[in-house]
């Protein structure tokens, strides 16, 4: 497991605990009732087809075999986590330990993503890393909760500080504070 403050793809680990830990503290805030709620100002997508969205990412970086490649375009739509709040929290929870035992050498493993390039759906394959593709994760996770921060804001679920903002977007508001 890698000790969370030393080298860089232990970092990349630890931030995709963290943005899936504000993922699921977040989603214990929202009414059971709001949860699967067209958004009115997103073009009616709800909190629980954001969420769905992220975990798809995190469950394809995580779980895809080495040897294949990391496809995120190719998902299963629908499904509980997209209509059940604690199905989704409990995908989380299950990505969160997978997340926790990743080491140096595991974020270091050579993969594969397949990346759509057109509506006509051509895909070219890219060589990357693990950790690289964990920290693609994790950032597409922070664009999603923006947007769940966003209807959330319409059922009136409150949110912590900096959730759904970009990394660069908070060291920056703290630099000029």
């Amino acid at each position: 497991m890698c000790p969370m403050s030393s080298t860089s793809p232990c970092k990349v680990a630890a931030a995709a605990d963290a943005i899936l830990e504000q993922s699921d503290a977040f989603l214990a805030r929202v009414p059971a009732d709001c949860y699967a709620k067209a958004s009115p100002a997103l073009g009616g997508g709800t909190i629980g087809q954001h969420a769905r969205h992220i975990l798809d990412h995190f469950r394809a970086a995580l779980t895809t075999p080495a040897c294949d490649p990391i496809d995120y375009d190719h998902r299963e739509r629908g499904g509980r986590a997209e209509t059940d709040p604690d199905a989704a929290r409990a995908e989380i929870e299950r990505l969160r330990d997978l997340v926790r035992t990743l080491d140096e050498a595991a974020m270091a493993t050579e993969v594969t993503a397949r990346v759509m390039l057109t509506g006509s759906g051509e895909t070219a394959d890219l060589g990357s890393t693990l950790g690289r593709e964990l920290f693609f994760a994790t950032h597409h996770a922070i664009h999603h909760h923006a947007m769940m921060k966003s209807i959330g804001a319409g059922f009136g679920v409150a949110c912590p500080d900096g959730f759904g903002a970009a990394p660069s977007t908070i060291n920056y508001q703290n630099a000029d504070a």
